[in-house]
């Protein structure tokens, strides 16, 4: 939204008409200004801290003035936060004016509710659980709220249809502020305490180390994800013959493993030993994984080495966990006749045979430079045919039901010969849909 739409700037400018609307009582009318000005004051140093260290948002405090204050009091908390907080990018007015119109419609939507259902009395006497009923409509109000403006901006911003524009906004919000909201009303009930506003502020020290843990786990698994794209991106200029072809396999790998119902810890390691079941390729001469023609017995033996690099590539990067085992031995064979160790039947673990599975079916249902893609029903059958020798006739027929309830997009991995110009002649291995 660089330079924001006519559309944009129209939601913008309504969402601002409305909050106005709903702040204007009070202005005219009575407000405890002493508690909505200390309210106003901590969520705009919260605002600032959480989005500076963290990049996220804070919504306890706004949620506490939902529970103390009048629904127009409490639309007026939001905007100091608006007024300071910096604008990275121009234009900063619709920016700043959208920054404070939309947490206020959000709050009074909540106090209206909370009040609508006398929750304001239940948090005065601390009357539990009966105070838990209407802190609970408030935040689902204050949910609706946000997922109506954030949705109508991202139709009319970035131009998407309005049923894409709003999926799974709310869901997603939810339990993250329901956690907000029960911080909100323990802050409120100790505010109206005989300890006072002091006491109340204590209740958001725990919240603040939880977002700051919460931030932690999110720019670990940004370096995690940063860590493994660049080691597929190298494997892809190196070997452009199968390029994409990792991404596909860890898909792939993904779908069989929430077809045996695996845990999503597992099935995250998984996807991790699928995306980078070839990273070994880096240790490998780009001769001859770019080699036309067949390869020696001593090439084929240098290409044959790819797992055990890369495992040993893979040594020191500790989340892998046992996604390295597969990245080892997803060419090993039921039968024992696979490599680097010959390992059989349940010698071989899981995971690496829930890879050789997807590494087997991705090989044969896409087109490369070098062979033409199969149907996917055709991959299917022969991977059923192979099943018992070479792959494990578990995680085939999980891959098989899995088709079947989401399908394959079959893709292209490498430029095609252009028209009249065979594939080029290259051997594969001696296993079912094996690649270099």
């Amino acid at each position: 939204m660089e330079a924001v739409p006519a559309r944009a700037r129209v939601c913008v400018a309504g969402a601002a008409l409305l909050a106005a609307l709903c702040a204007l009582p009070a202005l005219t009318g009575p407000t405890a200004w002493g508690a909505l000005g200390l309210l106003a004051a901590l969520y705009a140093l919260c605002d600032q801290v959480v989005r500076r260290r963290f990049g996220g948002t804070f919504y306890p405090v706004l949620l506490a003035g939902a529970f103390l204050l009048a629904p127009a009091a409490a639309a007026l908390v939001p905007l100091p936060a608006a007024l300071l907080s910096p604008v990275e990018h121009a234009p900063a007015l619709p920016r700043r004016v959208w920054r404070a119109a939309r947490p206020a419609l959000a709050v009074w939507a909540a106090a209206r509710t909370h009040h609508a259902l006398d929750g304001s009395a239940a948090v005065e006497d601390s009357v539990f659980p009966y105070a838990l009923l209407p802190a609970g409509a408030a935040v689902l109000a204050f949910c609706l709220v946000l997922t109506l403006l954030d949705g109508a901006m991202h139709a009319a911003a970035d131009r998407v249809p309005p049923r894409r524009a709003w999926r799974g906004l709310f869901t997603r919000s939810l339990a993250p502020v329901t956690v907000h909201g029960l911080a909100g009303l323990m802050t409120a009930v100790l505010w109206r305490s005989p300890y006072g506003p002091v006491a109340a502020l204590l209740v958001l020290l725990p919240m603040g180390v939880s977002c700051w843990v919460f931030a932690q786990y999110h720019r670990e698994r940004a370096a995690h994800q940063a860590t493994i794209r660049a080691l597929v991106q190298a494997v892809d200029i190196k070997d452009g013959y199968t390029r994409g072809h990792s991404e596909r396999v860890g898909r792939a790998s993904v779908m069989i493993a929430r077809q045996l119902g695996l845990d999503d810890e597992r099935v995250e390691v998984l996807r991790f030993a699928g995306i980078l079941h070839d990273v070994g390729k880096l240790g490998v001469p780009t001769r001859l994984l770019r080699k036309d023609g067949p390869l020696t017995p001593e090439e084929r033996r240098i290409i044959e080495l790819h797992p055990e690099y890369g495992h040993e590539m893979t040594r020191g990067i500790s989340f892998l966990g046992e996604a390295r085992a597969a990245i080892l031995h997803h060419h090993e064979r039921l039968d024992g006749s696979g490599y680097p160790y010959g390992l059989a039947g349940t010698q071989i673990p899981e995971c690496a045979r829930v890879v050789a599975v997807a590494d087997a079916f991705d090989a044969m249902t896409s087109t490369r430079s070098y062979s033409r893609a199969r149907p996917v029903e055709v991959a299917v059958a022969e991977l059923e045919r192979c099943a018992g020798a070479q792959f494990d006739p578990r995680m085939v027929g999980a891959l098989a039901a899995a088709l079947r309830r989401h399908g394959w997009r079959p893709e292209v991995t490498a430029d095609e010969p252009a028209p009249g110009v065979p594939p080029r002649q290259r051997t594969h291995g001696r296993t079912t849909g094996a690649h270099r």
